[in-house]
């Protein structure tokens, strides 16, 4: 029996859902995001993309910044360093269980 634990478990179980998964994708290669930009680019209503985002900061992996443009409030998205860390280390969990880590 190997004394190396299957990569499974290094998966990050916050990703587990689909929306988080897609929401920390699409931070990971930009510095930030506008809340609109990424309920556009996700397909999902406000409330979900709020509940997810709330989630997702909860746990370290971004931060909103609410300002305004004008008189409009706008609400931005990043990753944190950690979150970042922390999605690079989920993908590196993902490429192990499918055998694409070369």
């Amino acid at each position: 029996m190997s004394e190396t634990r299957h990569p499974r478990f290094a998966l990050d179980t916050t990703l587990v859902h689909p929306v988080r998964f897609s929401l920390v994708a699409a931070l990971a290669s930009v510095e930030k995001l506008s809340f609109k930009e990424l309920r556009d680019e996700l397909e999902v209503s406000d409330s979900v993309l709020s509940k997810q985002t709330a989630e997702l900061e909860k746990a370290g992996f971004l931060t909103a910044t609410k300002g305004f443009v004008g008189k409009r409030p706008r609400t931005t998205l990043s990753l944190t360093a950690e979150g970042l860390t922390r999605w690079r280390e989920h993908l590196s969990a993902l490429q192990r269980i499918a055998g694409t880590d070369d």
